[in-house]
């Protein structure tokens, strides 16, 4: 593998520091709704799942029944925060900017707020027509399963295990991984934990990089050698 047909990049938690922005209007729509959580174990327990999986599995752990219209309340009030405080990752974009094959973005945010992100950060050309979403796919299957990753290789022509993802979260990993793709972890966010770099690791991640500046250098040498060898 001299070098990777593709590296595709989480969005959230990856590009742009997101995930806690995200996490403190989640957890408090979730703790007025009477499930008392903190962003910081919101961000840690569910980063990577849409706040439609969140709200699933926090009802089936506390046996909370939630209205479904708090779904959308969220989106209108994620959107409506990212919209004025989104940021991007300290050396995003030189690392996008180095990564000379083929780049895409799999998110299971929606297409549109992805798009939005990028375009205020000046992040968006680089990925122009290459931007995936698990909610946008047709199996409409978002992470931790592996469905866009996959669709995402099948469109551009990449073979999985040629492939390098970098994500932020335990669900993202190992969606990547159940794709049969190398995952190159990312702890450089803001809601990043003590502790992060081994979950993404003991989730498949083959190595985990809190700073821009090593991506083209821990590619080059992940691709001198197999994962499986």
């Amino acid at each position: 593998m001299p070098q990777p047909d593709l590296v595709i990049f989480d969005c959230d938690g990856v590009l742009v520091d997101s995930e806690i922005i995200a996490a403190r209007i989640e957890a408090e729509l979730l703790t007025s709704a009477g499930y008392e959580i903190s962003p910081e174990e919101l961000a840690e327990t569910y980063a990577g799942l849409t706040f439609k999986d969140i709200m699933m599995r926090v009802e089936e752990k506390s046996a909370i029944p939630f209205q479904a219209s708090l779904i959308d309340r969220a989106e209108t009030l994620v959107d409506r925060k990212l919209r004025s405080d989104v940021r991007i990752i300290d050396g995003a974009r030189e690392a996008v900017a180095s990564v000379t094959v083929p780049r895409a973005v799999c998110s299971n945010s929606r297409t549109e707020r992805v798009e939005f992100m990028l375009e205020k950060v000046g992040l968006l050309p680089f990925f122009t027509g290459r931007i995936f979403s698990g909610l946008d796919i047709p199996s409409k299957k978002t992470k931790p399963a592996p469905d866009v990753f996959l669709y995402a290789a099948e469109k551009l022509n990449a073979k999985p295990e040629n492939t390098f993802v970098i994500e932020d979260s335990v669900h993202g990993v190992t969606a990547a991984r159940t794709a049969g793709m190398r995952v190159i972890g990312f702890t450089g966010a803001g809601h990043s934990y003590p502790g992060h770099a081994d979950a993404l690791t003991e989730a498949g991640a083959e190595t985990v990089i809190r700073r821009w500046a090593e991506l083209k250098s821990v590619i080059a040498a992940l691709s001198e050698w197999s994962a499986d060898a």
